[in-house]
């Protein structure tokens, strides 16, 4: 259909055309859907097939126009969009133009939206912040600590309770004389000092000795989590039951193997803690570094977004955060319907940095090789017990490929945007990189 047609331009990257197409072929294309839906049509009262042409227009006639209209519609657009090399953002809108002023064409208005054109501008003004961290034995010392603190034993001591032993109580709180809801428990555990209980509780229970009672007053918080007692004071009969002292477990062969180092080797647990730990910091530093790269690069390019795109984008967005919260244990059917807006800027975020990284890659040939892609791969198979199985396994398929080789492409445009930017070295402590986590 070599139709002429013109594009208007409305604001922004919005577009209208107005098709007019020819009812003699719209009617052909009917009136062949109608022979063949008679040949298939069962009609009560007729044998298969034998239905008047008639009868089966009355049943099936309005639904056959609406598809051949339908599809003879979004045909001539992409002849359109294809012959006028249009790049359309998201769906078209179609609408029946109001004006029917031949009788041998039905004109129809589509408006759509055309990506922009991305001009990514002077990176060389931008000042990227280039983070980096060791890891140093002193690190290795406090990871080895808190797997220490995970593997803490506690044995039963004969002596008053002091913070740091687990204690197991039992206890009855009383308000005004009156026993209130949960106020009481028997046989119940706590490691005294961690701050799990009121500080006026804790405080009495330190010091007593196992079979020993003592009633405390303690004053509930006016922003206390129970409504009922919040601001008010209650008594507690409290009578200890058990103290056990924590043990650590020591740095040995022992322990090492627990940490699965099969010979128990200390020095090698060392090396595989500080292996870890490493690609932990590495990871973390790497997306802070990313974060910065992406900034500097919206800083410098200015064009308009397709919001058929960041619908889209929304869309997934708030699909992701409601699988989020049903993987997390809550109810699908309980979940309220998460407004829109909360992603509108995270989408329109996403959306430009697709736009500009397609540009790029494409302008500065950023596309990883499959050795950029093995190299993704590899760094995270590190963590498997086979690496090489796992090096084999994302290789062999190219859908598996497409999760690394996006962060493979991703950081040749840091290599890229950091040899042309203004990078200052910032060294920044294990821990600002561990408290911190880049977005």
């Amino acid at each position: 259909m070599g139709m002429d047609v013109t594009v208007e331009n409305l604001e922004g990257l919005n577009r209208k055309i107005t098709l007019a197409l020819p009812w003699e072929g719209i009617r052909a294309a009917v009136d062949k859907k109608l022979s063949q839906t008679q040949r298939k049509a069962k009609v009560q009262g007729f044998r298969p097939g034998k239905a008047p042409l008639k009868m089966v227009d009355a049943m099936y006639g309005a639904d056959i126009r609406n598809e051949v209209l339908n599809d003879a519609v979004v045909k001539a657009f992409y002849e359109v969009v294809e012959a006028q090399k249009l790049r359309v953002a998201g769906l078209p809108r179609f609408n029946e133009v109001e004006n029917q002023d031949d009788e041998n064409t039905f004109k129809i208005d589509a408006q759509f939206e055309v990506f922009p054109e991305v001009k990514v501008g002077d990176l060389s003004a931008q000042e990227i912040e280039k983070a980096s961290t060791e890891v140093s034995d002193a690190e290795v010392d406090k990871t080895i600590e808190i797997l220490r603190g995970q593997r803490t034993r506690y044995n039963h001591v004969e002596r008053a309770a002091q913070k740091e032993d687990r204690v197991i109580i039992d206890f009855a709180g009383k308000i005004d004389g009156e026993a209130f809801d949960g106020g009481s428990a028997e046989n119940y555990p706590f490691v005294l000092g961690q701050g799990q209980m009121l500080p006026e509780f804790e405080a009495g229970v330190e010091g007593l000795k196992e079979g020993e009672s003592k009633d405390v007053e303690v004053s509930f918080p006016e922003d206390y989590h129970g409504k009922e007692v919040a601001g008010k004071t209650a008594v507690f009969t409290i009578t200890l039951r058990n103290v056990s002292a924590a043990t650590l477990p020591e740095v040995d062969e022992e322990f090492a193997k627990q940490l699965g180092i099969v010979d128990g080797d200390v020095a090698k647990m060392r090396d595989e803690v500080k292996k870890n730990v490493s690609r932990e910091v590495n990871r973390r530093v790497a997306e802070k570094n990313k974060a910065a790269v992406m900034d500097a690069l919206l800083a410098v390019t200015e064009f308009d977004v397709p919001a058929a795109l960041v619908q889209e984008e929304t869309g997934r967005m708030m699909q992701d955060a409601r699988q989020n919260f049903i993987n997390q244990g809550f109810d699908a059917k309980q979940l309220p319907e998460l407004p829109a807006d909360m992603f509108t800027e995270q989408a329109t975020r996403r959306v430009k940095l697709g736009l500009i990284l397609a540009q790029l890659v494409e302008e500065q040939q950023l596309q990883p090789t499959n050795d950029d892609i093995r190299d993704i791969v590899a760094e995270f198979a590190e963590s498997y017990e086979d690496p090489a199985e796992v090096i084999e396994w994302y290789m062999g398929d190219a859908e598996r490929q497409q999760g690394p080789a996006a962060l493979a492409t991703e950081a040749k445009v840091v290599e890229f945007v950091l040899g042309k930017a203004k990078v200052t070295d910032k060294a920044l402590s294990f821990d600002e990189v561990m408290g911190n986590t880049a977005a």
